[in-house]
């Protein structure tokens, strides 16, 4: 029984990994390696089937059902596919769950700087069934930092997902309300400036969009190994180069749209600025906000997307209402 600790995405692969698995040599023939493969005891869950080099260096995999179908005096290198996905010793427990989400593996061998194969990790190591019930905090922690809980990796009913995602979209709620007091706050300024009622809507869809594509990319990037501040602080810096030119894209576009459209350059403008503003700061959002999340030790996932989009929609209400009233000279 392994006896998981917060620390457990942290640490090498090798402290967890076992040779129960099967070596065949790429020279033997598939007669050679079933009966090798006879003498194995196969309840102990043995699932792919590693073929060495005689520097016992990995060189393939064998999925058992080739190896049943095959001719007796085929060779095995003949059989085998020779792209293998592998892990190094030193990577850790995270990098070898994520390798194991990414391509869909029940198990993933570890090698060394030789590329010889010196045991497999499997995919039991992150699941309930190996632990303890009193363990299962520890086990949720894991499955949230891998992107996936263990309530929904199985048939979940309708109420255990209503409660994982309902709590987030209490965000939206909030600031749905939130948004409606700040348009309310402006009521007179929306009177008075037709053109605010107009562009409202595109105006924060350009934010909503915006911060979702960051954060889209961010979570890319944080499921592929361990989450580091400096790694965020370079997507941000990444992030923020793109977002200075799709702000000021869409700031003229819109902004000549206002005018074209009712022909007060100064509305426009102030229309065109909120753009630009609301653009960089849902950048900064949907990569800051899915990061904090992250190292929090919650899954980035299901909490980001709500918290993101309104915080960004409160930000782009803010921006686009006080630049217009900057503008207008009202109170």
């Amino acid at each position: 029984m392994i006896a998981f600790k917060t620390e457990f995405l942290d640490e090498t692969v090798e402290h967890y990994i076992h040779q129960r698995f099967v070596r065949l040599r790429e020279e033997m023939t598939v007669g050679e390696a079933v009966r090798q493969l006879q003498q194995y005891d196969l309840s102990k869950q043995i699932m792919y089937l590693y073929v060495t080099d005689n520097e016992e260096r990995l060189v393939g995999v064998v999925p058992v059902r080739r190896l049943l179908g095959g001719a007796a005096d085929t060779r095995i290198g003949d059989v085998m596919i020779k792209k293998v996905v592998t892990v190094p010793s030193n990577a850790t427990m995270e990098q070898a769950g994520a390798a194991m989400l990414k391509y869909k593996l029940l198990a993933v061998p570890v090698v060394d700087s030789q590329l010889r194969i010196i045991g497999v990790g499997t995919w039991n190591l992150f699941t309930e069934d190996s632990l303890t019930l009193s363990r299962k905090p520890q086990v949720d922690s894991v499955f949230q930092l891998l992107g996936l809980h263990i309530s929904l990796s199985r048939q979940a009913s309708a109420w255990i997902m209503f409660r994982e995602r309902f709590p987030w979209l209490l965000w939206n709620i909030a600031s749905g309300i939130l948004c409606a007091i700040i348009a309310g706050r402006y009521e007179m300024l929306i009177q008075e400036i037709v053109l605010l009622a107009m562009f409202m809507t595109v105006v924060l869809a350009l934010g909503e969009s915006v911060s979702m594509q960051a954060m889209t990319i961010t979570l890319q990037r944080l499921s592929a190994g361990p989450f580091r501040w400096s790694a965020a602080m370079s997507s941000l810096r990444r992030e923020l180069s793109a977002a200075g030119f799709l702000s000021a894209g869409c700031a003229v576009i819109i902004a000549a749209a206002a005018m074209v459209w009712k022909g007060h350059w100064t509305q426009a403008a102030a229309i065109g600025a909120s753009v630009g503003l609301s653009i960089l700061t849902a950048c900064i959002l949907g990569v800051l906000i899915p990061s904090l999340i992250r190292a929090m030790r919650i899954d980035p996932k299901v909490a980001a997307g709500p918290i993101v989009l309104a915080c960004a929609d409160i930000c782009t209400l803010l921006y686009y209402f006080s630049v217009m009233q900057m503008v207008a000279g009202t109170k």
